[in-house]
């Protein structure tokens, strides 16, 4: 497979995170409320099932899911969000460590990465 990215590719990369934005936006429109005092002013919703024990108990339970969905979906977010802020800055596919292409493989199958195998791979080790 050849290993540079032509800008179709980044084309179809872009749509792609485009897509995957909207989606996550759209996920959290659906889980969270207005939140003034939260920095990006939404947080999960609340749910209300009924003043039974039970009932209260999977409040809580399905209250505590959604938190760490949101907070799943606003870190991919935020991850979308760089890469196309990369694409549009022009360094889309660069690793942000040894400045070395990231092999075209990798980018497909994961569009916001932002270094290479190797040192992804090196980091991973040192932690």
């Amino acid at each position: 497979m050849d290993n540079s990215l032509d800008p179709k590719t980044i084309k179809e990369i872009e749509n792609q995170l485009l897509t995957q934005q909207k989606q996550i936006l759209d996920d959290l429109q659906d889980l969270s409320r207005q939140d003034d005092h939260e920095a990006d002013n939404k947080t999960a919703k609340f749910p209300e099932y009924g003043n039974k024990p039970d009932e209260n108990a999977q409040e809580i339970s399905d209250y505590s899911t959604d938190i760490m969905t949101e907070k799943v979906l606003e870190k991919s977010l935020e991850d979308i969000n760089k890469a196309l802020d990369r694409i549009k800055k022009g360094d889309y596919g660069i690793c942000k460590y040894c400045a070395k292409p990231i092999a075209k493989k990798r980018l497909l199958a994961r569009p916001t990465a932002s270094s290479c195998i190797s040192c992804k791979t090196e980091l991973q080790e040192n932690e």
